[in-house]
């Protein structure tokens, strides 16, 4: 996305700020709001899998480090300032609380790490409700990081594709494990 637009689609989106909207997405941004969803979803995935809970448990486990690293290892690639700390923006994006975060924002590790587990989760859940439901979620929480002033679009975009990405390729690597090396398993294939 070029910068400009970049720029204008950010100050457009949190310009539509309120005080109601604030503290709504201010709280969708917190990690604390996360973890009942969380829970959630490991206990349905417990129910469901039962004897491969605990498989898929190291996968989810090495899917949210490697999501939240990588977004880590591209912001110190890339570089590139947060809305927040751009000068030539100085004065113009609205902050909640003044919170801004760290100097770089490219790529979102919000945006990383909701769309690598609503991917990685709807893959093992497959209802259609819950992948609307976790989708909306992560694009919720995405548009909160720049209503709140510290991504552009582009970060959220890029982190989002980021995200889904690894989400997948974590679940490819599950059923090529699953397939390889624990059909072959007697424990993983007796009935529930």
């Amino acid at each position: 996305m070029p910068e400009r637009i970049d720029q204008q689609l950010l100050l457009f989106i949190n310009s539509l700020n309120s005080p109601f909207f604030d503290q709504v997405m201010h709280a969708i941004s917190g990690k604390l709001i996360w973890v009942p969803l969380y829970l959630a979803i490991l206990i349905f995935l417990g129910i469901k899998y039962k004897r491969k809970f605990f498989i898929i448990l190291i996968f989810i486990i090495l899917a949210v480090t490697l999501a939240d690293q990588s977004s880590v290892f591209v912001k110190n690639l890339f570089l590139r300032l947060r809305p927040c700390h751009e000068p030539s923006l100085k004065g113009l994006v609205h902050l909640v609380n003044g919170e801004c975060g760290g100097m770089y924002g490219f790529v979102s590790s919000h945006a990383t790490n909701s769309f690598n587990v609503a991917l990685l989760s709807l893959l093992f859940i497959k209802k259609r409700w819950y992948s609307i439901s976790i989708i909306a979620w992560a694009l919720v929480v995405g548009y909160s990081r720049i209503y709140l002033g510290v991504h552009y679009p582009g970060d959220v975009l890029c982190g989002s594709f980021l995200g889904a990405f690894i989400g997948w390729s974590m679940f490819r690597l599950y059923i090529l494990t699953d397939n390889k090396i624990l059909k072959n398993r007697p424990y993983f294939n007796l009935p529930p």
